[in-house]
């Protein structure tokens, strides 16, 4: 067993607590890929049905905004058999270890898409100056020698520059389903070939011009969009950022360079100062100073030094240390906390669900619309191929459902990850849709609204001999509120008195012998003294008694979350299993009229349950075993990083540092979230009412169907960016 060093730094609880936190909570069973060939709601469809039939897999959540998949199954089932399964379905996918072949892949394909875009918008150029002169009158011999140089360019632009489209296209329908990519590529694939039957016949109209523009209109709305997911970067991102990819590993006091997957429980691992953690471990040399901000938001530096617990991404500033390993790689806290953090971006919730119902009847209309078009206007035109088949590329194109299938996941994606860079983790993907509903919030107070930490307020009025014996007897208990008084006498210069024989009575107090006289500190009852109504510890000193009163610190933002959540008129309630008199007092400090002393566990949940009875929608913050019933029946629950591992299993968010003023931002995120993804609904039904008939009718080209698709699948994920 390891001894560790107590604190009371609250930053140096609460990391420890957080990283305990994402240890215990996630499933072992759980496989993480990332899939980046995926982009529509077809996509999402196809890959969790299919999945579904897989022997082992319980459930598979799909997030098209990370291209992320998230797969719950039995033990027995690997990532290679997933990863085979989805190629199958002709979809790549590649296991996400430690986060960085999530984001190397990322990378590589915004890359991809920015060089083939160039070459698109090159050739485009260069034959829109050979079409000026065919549009400009050139006929005969000049204009098929246009046409022709015109098919040398777009050909091999077509052949280049659409591969994203092709590749994905191919691999759908030899696994014997249609995606997205499947009409568009027909599309660019038919007006082709038609620019190359009218070259070769001498036509007067080639497109050539126009397959290479909506190639690169394509290419740039993918271009643009995928810039736009990144301005959104996940908080699991932001988490697998902080994970290092070597250590410095010591083995008979030689340095060796490993990688951190190499490492293993009980090796020692040298940080050096300006080092980021590599491991989970106990520090077993050297001092330092650690930046814990990226991790649980506090601003200032905290001491590290022999017996320490230490987190993978934080920072070493001043010194160096030594770290004997606990959990590296995979089982470190930070791997496992941005695995909870993925696992809840890619939640299904009530919008979700619409979202790909919406889809799925969508998507397979797609074909027959377009096919019903071209044979109506081969009607309506006496046979015209050509008009014929501009509509129906046009309606295959305009009709492409992306921007629904981004309505969810963009916006939960932004939120979760603006969420957490103020502090506040999301367990419960769907607890920021129920989130939105809270009309009503209920505060433990104890180690919630305070830091737990008492506070002696009435030293300088009671006698220098009490406060003497007062010290002697409170070093000699291991009580919180001994703790506090014998820091606070301390702290004003004050010795202790010659007490001797002390004896600490669990449950009761601490006595001893002072001047032939026996001495007492700790409950009034066992004193003899009479109780005032507030926290206080008692002192018996012969004849008289003394009381040394007591004040909770206010955890940073208390008095700000109160009176944010009072101006979006949410009810605010106080219940504690405190005394009256300490929890009336903090009530009026923060303004909270509503408020219950002494209540016990189960009156905590019973309260949840009447005022839920009521009507109301309660959102619960607490932090201790007396409050985890109460978490688990509220409609949301939140605790924080330091709160007992049950409380933080019964909730559904976890506030990362000492600040409780995220849970206002994330009940008025909350609220914008619902309205952006309400938002994108209407914005993808308001485009498809428009822009499905303009198409159908023949009003726009292919070239206009291609910006005007593009434009709506990125003013999907610009309107999930606005949240604030």
């Amino acid at each position: 067993m390891t001894t560790v060093r107590a604190s009371a730094c609250p930053a140096c609880a609460a990391a420890p607590a957080a990283e305990e936190l994402a240890r215990k909570e996630l499933s072992k069973a759980r496989v993480l890929l990332s899939v980046p060939e995926v982009h529509c709601a077809a996509c999402i469809s196809t890959i969790e049905r299919d999945l579904a039939k897989m022997p082992g897999i319980n459930s598979s959540r799909l997030n098209l905004t990370l291209k992320r998949l998230s797969v719950d199954a039995e033990a027995n089932i690997r990532p290679e058999d997933v990863i085979a399964r989805l190629d199958a379905l002709g979809y790549e996918a590649h296991e996400l270890d430690a986060g960085a072949l999530s984001m190397t892949e990322t990378e590589r394909q915004g890359r991809e898409l920015l060089m083939r875009l160039g070459v698109a918008g090159f050739a485009m150029m260069n034959i829109m100056l050979l079409s000026v002169a065919v549009w400009s009158g050139a006929e005969g011999p000049t204009r098929d020698l246009f046409h022709l140089i015109s098919a040398v360019i777009a050909i091999p632009t077509v052949a280049f520059a659409g591969q994203p489209f092709f590749r994905n296209a191919w691999k759908a329908l030899r696994a014997g389903r249609m995606d997205m990519d499947a009409p568009i590529s027909f599309a660019i694939l038919l007006t082709l070939g038609l620019s190359i039957f009218e070259t070769l016949q001498s036509g007067a109209h080639a497109y050539f011009d126009s397959v290479v523009m909506l190639i690169f209109f394509l290419l740039a709305g993918r271009y643009l969009d995928f810039r736009a997911r990144a301005v959104a970067r996940s908080a699991a991102q932001e988490l697998a950022a902080l994970e290092v990819p070597r250590a410095i590993r010591l083995a008979d006091g030689v340095e060796e360079t490993v990688g951190v997957a190499e490492l293993v429980a009980g090796d020692l691992v040298l940080v050096r100062p300006g080092g980021r953690m590599p491991v989970d471990g106990l520090v077993v040399a050297g001092q330092s100073e650690l930046d814990r901000a990226l991790l649980t938001g506090e601003t200032l530096p905290v001491f590290a030094g022999e017996g320490t617990i230490v987190s993978a991404g934080e920072v070493n500033l001043t010194g160096p240390l030594t770290v004997r390993v606990t959990a590296a790689g995979k089982d470190s806290s930070l791997h496992r906390m941005a695995d909870l953090v993925a696992n809840a971006e890619s939640a299904r919730t009530k919008y979700t669900t619409l979202a790909e119902r919406a889809a799925r009847a969508y998507a397979p209309s797609i074909p027959i619309l377009s096919l019903g078009a071209f044979f109506v206007w081969m009607y309506l035109t006496g046979g015209d191929i050509r008009v014929a088949i501009n509509v129906a590329v046009t309606t295959l194109i305009i009709t492409c459902p992306c921007a629904l299938g981004l309505a969810v996941p963009a916006v939960v994606t932004a939120a979760s990850g603006k969420l957490f860079r103020k502090g506040l983790l999301i367990k419960d993907g769907t607890a920021l849709e129920r989130l939105a509903d809270v009309d009503t919030v209920v505060f433990d107070k104890t180690g919630t609204l305070t830091m737990g930490a008492p506070e002696a307020t009435n030293l300088d009025t009671v006698p220098d001999d009490a406060r003497r014996v007062a010290l002697a007897l409170a070093e000699a208990s291991s009580h919180p509120l001994a703790a506090s008084l014998a820091k606070g006498l301390r702290d004003l210069g004050v010795r202790p008195a010659p007490v001797s024989d002390l004896t600490e009575v669990p449950g009761y107090g601490v006595e001893g012998i002072w001047h032939d006289t026996r001495v007492r500190l700790g409950r009034p009852a066992w004193v003899g003294a009479t109780a005032v109504e507030l926290t206080a510890a008692y002192l018996s000193l012969g004849q008289t008694t003394h009381a040394f009163t007591f004040t909770d610190q206010l955890r940073p933002g208390a008095e700000e979350v109160v009176r944010a959540l009072h101006e979006q008129g949410k009810q605010v309630w106080l219940i504690s299993g405190d005394v009256p008199g300490a929890v009336q007092a903090l009530a009026q400090r923060l303004h909270i009229d509503q408020w219950q002393a002494e209540a016990l566990p189960q009156e905590k949940a019973a309260k949840v349950a009447a005022l839920q009875d009521g009507g109301a929608k309660v959102l619960m913050v607490g932090d201790g075993l007396n409050d985890t019933v109460a978490l688990s029946a509220a409609h949301v629950s939140i605790s924080p990083a330091s709160a007992l591992d049950a409380a933080r299993a019964a909730s559904d968010m976890v506030m990362l540092g000492r600040d409780i003023g995220p849970i206002a931002d994330a009940l008025r995120m909350s609220v914008q979230a619902k309205r952006r993804i309400r938002e994108n609904f209407w914005q993808s039904g308001i485009y498809n009412a428009i822009f499905v008939p303009i198409a159908l009718v023949g009003l726009a080209t292919p070239l206009i169907a291609a910006a005007i698709m593009s434009v709506s699948s990125i003013s999907v994920t610009l309107n999930a960016l606005r949240l604030k």
